[in-house]
């Protein structure tokens, strides 16, 4: 299961440092007994084996805890995205029927919510006149992480609202009766909303995450010695695979809440970062931003970014102002989430580097592990000659069993063990992919098909 990642590393590495998250450092066995704690204040509060705890919170090591509190317990944990409505909000909690929420409470409180995005709760201790409102009576306890400091605030840290602090200190580390865990059991419900109606609830077991992690160690090379940045939010899986394979390998999580590029230049140079995840407009910003040369990134070794199409002038100036390596990645949530990395072989190392660069901005070859082709409507797989268009299809150890409480969708988008992407892509003669379009995008205009990278 998930949490003896954790168990054997800090056995191993019980000194080396786990987390950085400002001023606050935590070795392995610091870091491990603070998740026993959470876990057995999970308890303490009624939560069982495939029991919901949603997490709303921006990054730091509360929300790394907080993955491992839950699959030490069979509890299942929903990240929610923190830039949702109050309604998204409601939704998501009563769909996935979340008994233990944990929150950032600037999050969900009103003082520091835009006037137009009605607050989660309100002052006087009561839900907002939301849609779901009569659905959340299986809400039972809501665990802030910090003390909210407003006079005109009348929530009672009680029974049903707790600091995240309080919780640990007041449970003790006794491991009591260990929760049997299956590689089939529910780890994570991460919903996406993909492109139209409700979020949706995309399943992920002990098994996706956990095979996931050692593939991705055997393709970056993960080793004890690496240090991650978690700069893209943890309730996306562009970061949260890293939570399970940096862990595995005894390595160090550097945290950051969110993008400010000062805060990030500072977080490689101060703590010595030696990969991290960015998504294009990120790293369009960082490569074009002037004060980007006043800091020191020796100690990078790989830059990865996915999630978009980027631009191979970005890519560029990416090797050229970090002097570090690049890889582009794809995937999807349902996909834990890499299925291609554009990785080169070692016969491609030596190639002149305009050649590299064209094959380091494609979609990349299929990730370790993953079964992957690029079929047309009939089914056969598209001429590997960078022209013939069809969709991605995966199976393997890292692709969902389907979707919470959707049997209809899972049964039209995983046929015969093959999940159907939707992604549109074309493959070159060294068998790298890349993608043109979402399928449900594409426009047909005099019997032609246009595809959005096309017209980028």
């Amino acid at each position: 299961m998930l949490y003896d990642l954790l168990r054997k590393t800090a056995e191993t590495y019980p000194e080396r440092t786990a987390v950085i998250c400002g001023d606050k450092r935590f070795d392995y066995r610091e870091f491990k007994e603070r998740v026993d704690r959470l876990a057995n204040g999970f308890r303490s509060l009624g939560i069982r084996k495939n029991d919901k705890v949603a997490i709303l919170h921006k990054n730091c090591h509360r929300f790394l805890e907080t993955y491992f509190a839950a699959v030490k317990i069979g509890a299942v944990l929903v990240p929610m995205n923190y830039r949702l409505s109050a309604d998204d909000y409601a939704y998501i909690l009563d769909n996935s029927q979340t008994k233990l929420l944990i929150a950032q409470p600037e999050l969900i409180l009103p003082s520091s919510q835009d006037k137009d995005t009605p607050a989660f709760l309100d002052k006087q201790d009561t839900l907002p006149p939301l849609e779901n409102q009569e659905k959340l009576s299986q809400l039972e306890h809501i665990v802030f992480t910090d003390k909210y400091d407003d006079p005109e605030l009348t929530i009672k840290f009680d029974e049903r609202y707790l600091t995240y602090e309080s919780l640990l200190e007041k449970t003790s580390l006794s491991e009591g009766i260990e929760t049997p865990i299956d590689d089939s059991d529910i780890a994570q419900i991460y919903y996406t909303s993909g492109t139209t109606g409700k979020p949706k609830g995309v399943i992920l077991t002990h098994k996706n995450n956990g095979v996931h992690a050692e593939n991705t160690k055997k393709e970056l090379g993960l080793n004890k010695e690496d240090r991650w940045l978690h700069v893209s939010p943890m309730f996306h899986l562009a970061d949260a695979w890293a939570v399970w394979a940096i862990t595995n390998v005894g390595a160090t999580h550097v945290m950051v809440s969110g993008f400010e590029p000062d805060r990030v230049y500072d977080a490689i140079e101060r703590h010595k970062v030696t990969l991290s995840n960015f998504i294009p407009t990120m790293l369009n910003t960082m490569v074009n931003d002037p004060g980007v040369k006043d800091f020191d990134y020796s100690s990078l070794r790989l830059i990865l970014s996915g999630g978009a199409p980027i631009a191979k002038e970005v890519v560029r100036k990416v090797i050229e102002k970090f002097g570090c390596n690049y890889i582009q990645t794809y995937g999807l949530t349902e996909t834990s989430p890499f299925l291609t990395m554009s990785i080169l072989r070692e016969d491609m190392k030596a190639l002149p580097f305009e050649e590299r660069l064209r094959y380091m901005v494609t979609t990349g070859r299929p990730f370790y592990g993953v079964g992957l082709k690029v079929v047309r409507e009939d089914g056969k797989e598209v001429m590997p000659d960078e022209r013939e268009v069809g969709e991605i299809l995966a199976k393997g150890d890292t692709v969902t069993p389907g979707y919470w409480r959707l049997p209809e969708e899972t049964s039209q988008r995983i046929v015969d063990g093959w999940l159907h992407t939707k992604d549109l892509a074309v493959v070159n003669p060294e068998g790298y992919v890349t993608i043109v379009d979402r399928k449900d995008d594409v426009i047909l205009s005099g019997g032609e098909n246009i595809y959005s990278v096309e017209v980028d």
